[in-house]
């Protein structure tokens, strides 16, 4: 397949959508080839099953307009940073080629978020090994970047926030697509679940002076070559 240039590993289906849900329409918007791939099916979960799991994630994709979407099939409430786990995602890695990963931020209380920002770390490591029998030519990715998918209630300094203004109307209709998630058997008193994550979008605008944007944190330095990108976006 094509090289993509962003690939975003999702650990459950939904939180693509609500972590960089409006950076990927952003992104596409600009020409460029976007995946996602998750981790696990999600379930089990109080109001949702493997089949309407798939069947969300469908109309979820639609709305994005991916130009690529897999399952990695590892085992939701359990996932581990395993071996086998880490050949099958550095696979991956090496069959897409993806010239940016967004990961999942490494601090949560969900014990599957933590296990699946170690789990990319050490498949980004695996991907350029050579004699092994994992698919694709070697590969290192040459930068990961980690979003926000936290149940924890904390602040971390993001590296750098991304203005998704144009497209937060998108970026919630794709997460309304995962209605037994976000919708069913939940309060409708606000603030609702829908109202937190267009909020959280909200506040991240706010703190660039703009109207809605997502943020990212990074291990490794940032380098620029102009400044055009910052001086824009604090026009």
């Amino acid at each position: 397949m094509k090289p993509l240039d962003l690939l975003v590993v999702a650990t459950h289906p939904d939180d693509a959508e609500i972590g960089v849900g409006g950076t990927i329409l952003a992104s596409a918007a600009q020409g460029l080839r976007v995946g996602v791939l998750d981790l696990t099916d999600g379930e089990p979960t109080p109001h949702g099953s493997p089949e309407i799991r798939a069947a969300e994630t469908a109309r979820a994709t639609e709305v994005l307009g991916l130009e690529y979407r897999e399952n990695l099939g590892l085992p939701n409430r359990s996932l581990q940073d395993t071996l086998e786990a880490r050949q099958l995602l550095a696979g991956v890695f090496r069959q897409t080629r993806p010239r940016i990963i967004l990961a999942p931020y490494w601090e949560d209380v969900h014990p599957d978020h933590v296990a699946a920002s170690q789990l990319c770390d050490d498949a980004r490591f695996w991907s350029k090994l050579s004699k092994t029998d994992m698919p694709g030519e070697r590969f290192w990715p040459p930068l990961m970047l980690y979003y926000w998918s936290i149940h924890l209630r904390i602040h971390p300094k993001p590296a750098f926030v991304f203005d998704i203004s144009a497209h937060i109307d998108r970026k919630m209709e794709s997460v309304r697509s995962y209605e037994s998630q976000l919708l069913t058997g939940r309060s409708a008193e606000f603030p609702t679940v829908l109202d937190d994550i267009r909020d959280r979008s909200r506040y991240w605008g706010w703190t660039i002076g703009a109207a809605y944007a997502e943020p990212f944190a990074s291990r490794e330095e940032i380098g620029l070559s102009t400044f055009d990108a910052i001086s824009q976006s604090h026009a």
